[in-house]
This record gives C-alpha cells, structure tokens and sequence, in this order.
C-alpha cells in the first residue's frame, strides 16, 4: 500500500509553497522575513511529509474497514508523529514570530497578497495542531488496537 498524503493537504501546501517563493523574491524587509519563514517552514514541512500527513490519506480506507499489513507503517509514522508533537509544536511557535514579522513587513510595504500568505499559513498551522495532527494520532491509536486484534490482514 502506497501512503500518500490526502491530495487537498497536497495542493494546500503546494499552494502555500508557491506564495511563499513569491514573497522570498520581494525587495528589501519583506524578501528578507520570507527567507527566514522559509528558513524555518521547510524543515517543518518535510517532517509533515515524513511522517504526520501520510497517514491521513489512510481515513476514507479505515472508516471502510480495510486493514492490511502495510498499515504497520502507518502505524510507525503516527507513533513518530506522537512523540515528536512537542517539537513539532515547537516549530509552529517559531514559525509564528517569523509570520508576524513578514505580516508586519508586508503591511509597511504595502503588500497586502504577503499578510495574505502569511495569515493563511498561520492558519494551516492552526489547523494542523487542533485538527490533522490529533487526527493522525488518534488514527494510529485505532489501527495499534484494529491491527493487534486483526486474524486476517488482507
């Protein structure tokens, strides 16, 4: 089984990618608080990639009640995603400072599309800890008890 991360987090974060390589380009204040969004976002959005969104594209297959063995790897990358949620929010808090800066930037320079950006990428993050995260975890959670109890696995 190939895990994927669910295509509207994809496009999400691709879209977020895109304004974010805008924004670096600019001149001056704003450029340079895109760079260091970046600086801090990419790593953070490898680990997501890694290991936190994956499982989700396991949901619509587990509501079904599909298990299969492969599903152990999503089991390892929940497990990750667990014991590493402290750094992760971490991250996000530090990825926060760099956004109010560029917000900040932006506004002085009279770039309303980067507070834009950098309100929605705030926003992701939010959505990410209250939602996809424990989403995640809470997946990993049913397929430990689904996958210790499981006969058969297809």
């Amino acid at each position: 089984m190939k895990f994927e991360i669910p295509a509207p987090l994809r496009i999400d974060h691709e879209a977020l990618d895109a304004q974010l390589k805008q924004a670096m380009h600019a001149e001056g204040a704003v450029g340079a608080a895109a760079r260091e969004v970046a600086r801090l976002v990419y790593p953070h959005f490898q680990r997501e990639k890694d290991f936190a969104l994956p499982p989700l594209g396991l949901l619509a297959d587990v509501v079904r009640g599909a298990l299969r063995t492969e599903m152990h790897e999503a089991l390892a990358m929940t497990r990750k995603l667990k014991a590493e949620l402290p750094a992760m929010f971490d991250e996000h808090r530090q990825i926060m400072v760099a956004l109010e800066k560029l917000s900040a930037a932006a506004h002085a320079a009279g770039r309303p599309e980067v507070e834009d950006f950098a309100a929605a990428l705030a926003q992701h993050a939010d959505m990410e800890e209250r939602v996809l995260y424990p989403a995640a975890v809470l997946l990993g959670e049913h397929l430990a008890r689904a996958l210790e109890e499981a006969p058969v696995l297809e």
